[in-house]
């Protein structure tokens, strides 16, 4: 509905997900949008998918939900400017995330060390709790859930806690008729109260953070694409200074210098990308397999990246 994926779309991968008995994984399914993750029924990519709510344009770095993937997780999540961390209300499903070693843990206390300082909980599944839609279980999980995120470091008065069922679409976009108990939300921050009832509402509360444009272009590479035409385009997140079409970038680690013939966001061509952009950068002369994921573009003539004798680390 907020115009990330299209109509068809959604009805070819719901055709497709019937067809393999994956019925229940609707709108995950159309986010795990690469072949092989299809068939094993898994979010695995990083796949970043956009969407526009009446405030923000957002980017969605969809992390996913399995042990294999905590690396992939970890490049996602370093990118973000707010956490949506997701719960399963299913009776026993919640209890595996939130355990010793479960994901949600994981998940939750990367988010808080990679610096992702904004949180917005879901609690998804909610028309498979017992009995479906229950105040109480929902209840149980926001309090367990509450306790762990302060523990971390978050401060849950400023945590905006939604039960959501994503298949049925409760609480997603308009408030749900199922969960009459539901009030809505309420957040408590520096900037003061905010409401609401949705999970857009959630995301639209998310305060943007400052943006160090006066700094020495950073620029992590996220991946590399070869796009037939265009030739080698590399995607990331601007963390600090500009980049702009016609800048000579040197790429760390591997000391490789190149020139930005253009940049592009949300399909559109950029003349300069600030810090939080999530762009496609187009580079001269250079191939897909000298560049990986994890590379760091700086602009060649104003403090490139370089490797660092020591570091501190929290």
């Amino acid at each position: 509905k907020c115009g990330g994926i299209d109509k068809r779309t959604i009805e070819k991968f719901e055709k497709e997900a019937q067809e393999m008995g994956k019925g229940s994984f609707k709108y995950a399914w159309v986010l795990d949008k690469l072949k092989a993750e299809r068939e094993r029924g898994i979010t695995i990519d990083i796949a970043l998918w956009k969407f526009e709510t009446s405030k923000y344009y957002v980017t969605i770095i969809d992390a996913p939900g399995h042990r294999d993937f905590i690396k992939n997780m970890i490049t996602g999540t370093s990118q973000a400017d707010c956490a949506v961390l997701i719960v399963a209300a299913g009776t026993g499903e919640f209890e595996a995330g939130i355990s010793k070693n479960g994901q949600t843990r994981e998940h939750a206390l990367l988010a808080f060390t990679l610096g992702v300082k904004q949180l917005i909980v879901g609690v998804n599944k909610m028309d498979s709790s017992e009995p479906p839609y229950s105040e109480s279980r929902y209840e149980e999980i926001k309090k367990e859930v509450s306790s762990y995120i302060k523990k971390i470091g978050y401060n849950p008065a400023a945590v905006a806690f939604v039960p959501i069922s994503g298949w049925h679409g409760d609480n997603m976009l308009e408030p749900s008729e199922k969960m009459p108990w539901f009030k809505g939300w309420t957040i408590e921050r520096k900037e003061g109260k905010v409401e609401g009832k949705t999970l857009i509402d959630a995301l639209d509360a998310i305060m943007p953070p400052q943006r160090p444009t006066d700094k020495p272009l950073r620029l992590p590479l996220q991946d590399v694409y070869k796009i037939g035409g265009i030739g080698t385009v590399p995607v990331g997140r601007v963390e600090t200074g500009i980049l702009k079409p016609g800048m000579v970038v040197n790429f760390a680690p591997v000391n490789l210098t190149t020139e930005v013939k253009s940049v592009e966001m949300h399909h559109e061509a950029l003349s300069e990308a600030l810090p939080g952009d999530n762009v496609g950068f187009n580079v001269k002369n250079v191939s897909v397999k000298e560049l990986r994921r994890g590379y760091v573009a700086g602009d060649s003539k104003n403090c490139p990246p370089k490797g660092a004798a020591d570091f501190t680390a929290q």
